[in-house]
């Protein structure tokens, strides 16, 4: 017998038993990931505020909080402690304008130095930052980074509420508008009425909103930084369609929360198999 001949008995051999599986069923399994972090040293954890902008259509910074308290206390083992959201903002603000008024110190043997004019601000801003005194762009944002490496700020936080995890950061959910061709399906129809389903090209105005929050895991016993990740997601409509911005942000945040909450605890990744019988 040639080695081709095997190779079709073999072959047939298979085809019959895969004709005798007529039966085909969906097994589900579960998949745990394991979490970014090792956050069995605490007990309870408190979602503090953010440092929110972009938009006046939507209190990012609540509505943040909110959530991920929200999500936590179904989906994580840690005890979500109630407070009352930090503003911030403001208090980062406040740190900066005492930063600013407080210049540098005066150097021995210089007290009969002539006074040196201060520099005078010109008006406006820089390119990407906002004149109205909002945060609207990440530069906005940047501007009250240095509260997040304030361990003294922090570690004060963490002992009014029993040194738990700190979670905090910044939210930038901002308009966005766009135009250029996209590909899309259209159903057509043949003389006999059937259906077809062609892709084609359409030059198309769209507009939505992109997010991008900034989670930041404070360590509440010292006021250290444990982890930071970054996320950006976005969302675009057609122009004539009006979604309110909650809507999209809640839409937005939906595809995020499943990377926060795997940073904090171990998460399983549902799916099928099939099997034949």
């Amino acid at each position: 017998m040639t080695g081709r001949s095997v190779a079709t008995i073999v072959s047939a051999v298979l085809l019959a038993s895969v004709s005798a599986c007529t039966n085909f069923f969906e097994v589900p399994i579960e998949t745990p990931i394991s979490a970014k972090m090792d956050v069995s040293a605490f007990r309870r954890v408190l979602v503090a505020g953010f440092i929110s902008g972009g938009t006046d259509d939507v209190d990012a910074n609540l509505e943040t909080v909110r959530l991920l308290r929200s999500q936590l206390r179904s989906k994580s083992g840690l005890r979500v402690i109630e407070a009352e959201v930090l503003p911030l903002a403001e208090l980062a603000a406040d740190k900066v304008k005492a930063s600013n008024t407080s210049g540098p110190a005066v150097p021995q043997g210089a007290a009969d130095a002539q006074p040196v004019a201060p520099v005078p601000q010109l008006p406006g801003a820089a390119p990407g930052v906002s004149t109205d005194g909002k945060i609207r762009t990440q530069k906005d944002l940047d501007k009250y980074q240095s509260i997040f490496a304030d361990v003294a700020f922090w570690k004060k936080i963490g002992e009014e509420y029993e040194n738990p995890l700190i979670v905090t950061g910044t939210v930038l959910f901002t308009p966005q508008q766009t135009s250029g061709f996209v590909t899309r399906n259209v159903e057509q129809y043949d003389q006999l009425g059937r259906r077809t389903v062609v892709p084609m090209r359409a030059y198309m105005e769209r507009k939505g909103f992109a997010i991008t929050p900034k989670f930041i895991f404070i360590d509440g016993r010292t006021g250290a930084t444990l982890h930071s990740e970054t996320i950006t997601e976005q969302v675009l409509y057609n122009a004539q369609q009006n979604t309110p911005a909650l809507s999209s942000y809640f839409e937005l945040m939906d595809k995020i929360l499943p990377t926060f909450l795997g940073t904090l605890s171990t998460q399983k990744i549902r799916g099928t198999r099939v099997l034949l019988r």
